[in-house]
């Protein structure tokens, strides 16, 4: 566990291991849940398919594409016990593949149009 006060900022840092040099990190999403085993009824988005959910979210410079860092916000959830889980998806991609996701950002799906 990692203990902070309330919105004081949390940074955090992935690194992938790995001996190719060729590979590249992308966050893709990002959710908080009050339970460490729940993340689908009671959550929060900070990161969703690459688009920020979370106005105190932002990412740092780093040198080398196999390492992503970030920051946010600490919160709780109302409510519910004072502890906040975080899972994150990671997405690992060929370096200059610029059609694979790590290249493509914030993925908004477009809206269908309704049939009469």
């Amino acid at each position: 566990p990692y203990y902070v006060d309330i919105n004081q900022n949390l940074y955090l840092e992935a690194f992938l291991h790995s001996s190719d040099s060729n590979l590249v990190l992308f966050l893709d999403t990002c959710v908080a849940s009050p339970t460490p085993d729940n993340f689908t009824t009671v959550t929060y988005d900070i990161i969703r398919k690459g688009c920020v959910r979370d106005s105190t979210y932002s990412t740092y410079y780093s040198p080398y594409g196999h390492i992503v860092r970030f920051k946010f916000n600490a919160f709780q959830f109302i409510r519910h016990s004072p502890v906040v889980y975080l899972q994150c998806e990671l997405v690992v991609c060929r370096a200059y593949d610029y059609s694979s996701r790590c290249y493509q950002g914030c993925l908004t799906r477009s809206k269908r149009e309704a049939s009469a």
